[in-house]
């Protein structure tokens, strides 16, 4: 018995999806969304970033510096 993970696409239902994506909201609307979609991502991907820069300075301050002797 195999077992497939839960989202594994073929060739013809992309092309369903994408069918049934054109017809529900037409030719003209598909760039619009694309460019929210894009502008959606660029701004998570920079949260992310702020957060981690934000986590590294906190662990640089907590870290004990060496004493020079």
């Amino acid at each position: 018995m195999h077992t497939y993970p839960l989202i594994m696409f073929g060739t013809w239902e992309i092309v369903l999806i994408v069918l049934v994506i054109v017809l529900l909201f037409g030719g003209k609307k598909i760039p619009e969304l694309m460019k929210g979609l894009g502008k959606g991502v660029r701004s998570f991907k920079e949260g992310v970033n702020e957060v981690e820069k934000e986590v590294n300075e906190a662990v640089k301050e907590d870290t004990p510096k060496k004493e020079e002797k």
